[in-house]
């Protein structure tokens, strides 16, 4: 054994001392000789050559026991893309409106008109918020708004025609405007299912936007499913417009919402998903891992939420899927014990807040940036506040002349972060 463990590299050392080899059939239990092809494999998974999908669900499944040698693959491969660095968003948070045609039983958010509740903000509240956020050293104007409610609600539509709009995307594109001519905050809109040609349009006003896959299971739009009765949840038209987007090279975050019915194999074929349109494109700046949290007056209310160690695993397989792509979790939802994902491979918190809640949900408020700051230090790295675009897909922003280019460039330092401090 020991001129086998000789021949080894150090990652290769690492894994067989934690264990994975042995419960994955690599190394036997004895002193017989360890086969090479997944001798190999094991040296790969840590040096970021990417798991199969077979052997990716067995790691988003893999016991305790297996679990601190996954966890430590997905830091070694992490670190390899950007060594020392987790970065924020510094924002505020635009519920443009809450009205929306779907009804995800998950879902707090949305509103019909008449509802307690229901609201669609003026250019004036916008503004009002954005200017504020833009005292506070905000950086980004995170737009979220019902997928099409005009579609659905007589009420909507009249009040579109009463601020002068046909349609929730016309205003949705009128705000990023009014946004980036009358503040220094960066618009990244979060719409839903986009035409290729409203791609272009919102990207003539924003350097990024946004689409969550979620899954890519049918099952959940069964009756009494997450996704009953949401007919913008559909898997394939969310790819469709996720490619769009990579077909005109536009900066786009997405991501998984785990625990709302799917499998750990269905995290995984999602996973695969994302990454193949970003092979395709190169154009995914972002992954998000978000955990569904139950609240009582949703119809899932009764559902499991993903325990800490599924969130761990899941990130972990979606680092070593995509090493060199920005692996993102929520800390407002695995409060108190967010700096633990750290551990799993994520580089990146997401959009916080200093001013405003997180209106998908209130209930989980923001850490405090002293706070994450203090978390993230702890675990070795260095916090920096980047922009609603990352720094390595600016370029793909700021080649285009005009007055977004003008803001993207003024709001860049020249590693490509934020010019304000964190």
């Amino acid at each position: 054994m020991l001129s086998i463990l000789a021949s080894f590299g150090d990652e290769q050392r690492l894994l067989l001392k934690l264990g994975l080899m042995y419960d994955f059939g690599i190394v036997s239990v004895g002193e017989t000789a360890c086969p090479q092809p997944l001798v190999s494999y094991v040296g790969e998974l840590c040096s970021g050559a990417p798991p199969s999908r077979d052997a990716a669900c067995q790691l988003i499944c893999c016991d305790e026991h297996d679990l601190p040698a996954l966890l430590a693959a997905a830091t070694e491969v992490r670190q390899r893309f950007k060594p020392g660095i987790v970065s924020y968003s510094r924002k505020v948070f635009i519920p443009l409106t809450n009205l929306c045609r779907d009804y995800c039983g998950y879902c707090t958010f949305r509103r019909d008109p008449g509802q307690p509740g229901a609201h669609t903000m003026t250019p004036d509240q916008v503004l009002d918020v954005v200017r504020a956020g833009q005292r506070m050293g905000c950086t980004e104007a995170l737009f979220s708004l019902g997928d099409k409610p005009e579609l659905a609600f007589p009420a909507m539509r009249e009040t579109l025609h009463r601020l002068g709009y046909k349609s929730t995307l016309h205003y949705l594109e009128a705000m990023c405007d009014l946004v980036l001519r009358e503040t220094t905050l960066l618009p990244h809109p979060n719409p839903g299912l986009l035409s290729a040609e409203w791609i272009a349009r919102l990207a003539k006003v924003s350097p990024s936007m946004g689409l969550m896959l979620e899954t890519t299971n049918d099952s959940l739009l069964a009756v009494g499913a997450a996704h009953d009765n949401a007919p913008d949840k559909v898997p394939a038209k969310r790819l469709h417009t996720i490619e769009d987007a990579g077909k005109q090279n536009v900066p786009f975050t997405t991501g998984l919402l785990i625990g709302i019915g799917e499998t750990t194999q269905d995290r995984v074929d999602t996973l695969l998903a994302i990454r193949e349109l970003h092979r395709r494109y190169g154009h995914i700046q972002e992954v998000i891992i978000q955990n569904f949290r139950a609240k009582p007056e949703i119809p899932m209310g009764n559902c499991p939420e993903p325990t800490q160690g599924e969130m761990m695993r899941t990130i972990a397989v979606a680092r070593l899927l995509m090493p060199e792509v920005n692996i993102q979790a929520p800390p407002n939802l695995s409060a108190p014990y967010y700096d633990e994902l750290l551990d799993a491979g994520i580089n990146d918190w997401g959009g916080i807040s200093p001013l405003t809640p997180d209106f998908i949900n209130p209930e989980k408020p923001w850490p405090h940036l002293e706070q994450l700051q203090s978390r993230t230090e702890a675990k070795g790295y260095r916090l920096r506040q980047r922009l609603p675009v990352y720094p390595e897909f600016l370029d793909s922003v700021t080649k285009q002349p005009g007055l977004l280019s003008e803001r993207v460039k003024i709001s860049a330092a020249a590693d490509g972060y934020a010019r304000r401090p964190v």
